[in-house]
């Protein structure tokens, strides 16, 4: 009789890989937007967000709050120091894409909401994930 032994863990294993994929793509998203609202020529970003140049207050403080996300979704959960941040984080980016959704849809900006969509689903998942789920262990 032959007997294999399967790790007691597959389904939790996969769901951490999961959350660290989310995690590195929220992180890369809400980075890139920080540059682009940032550091990028005026122009580039014109072209890519046409409000930017209306309300460059708001580019600036959302730029900010991208780069603050992009870093909070990542980095506590990888050091392991405070990685609750990482759950606080993920809050912030829900309420952040809530309100993003919100804006473009009254400017009748429809082309830009399924990307707030694409990050909302994500960032419930990493807060659901490292909430409940699959939380990282402080060192």
């Amino acid at each position: 009789m032959n007997t294999t032994t399967l790790s007691p863990h597959p389904p939790r294993r996969a769901l951490s890989a999961g959350l660290w994929v989310a995690q590195i793509l929220i992180a890369f998203f809400m980075l890139f937007g920080a540059y682009m609202k940032l550091a990028a020529p005026a122009e580039e970003v014109a072209s890519m967000m046409v409000w930017a140049t209306e309300h460059p207050t708001l580019k600036t403080f959302t730029g900010i709050v991208d780069l603050l996300g992009g870093l909070g979704i990542l980095l506590p959960a990888l050091t392991r120091i405070q990685p609750r941040l990482t759950v606080l984080a993920a809050l912030g980016i829900i309420v952040l894409q809530v309100l993003a959704f919100g804006f473009h849809a009254s400017r009748g900006e429809w082309p830009a909401t399924p990307f707030n969509l694409f990050l909302l689903v994500l960032a419930v998942f990493v807060h659901w994930g490292r909430g409940k789920a699959a939380p990282i262990m402080a060192r």
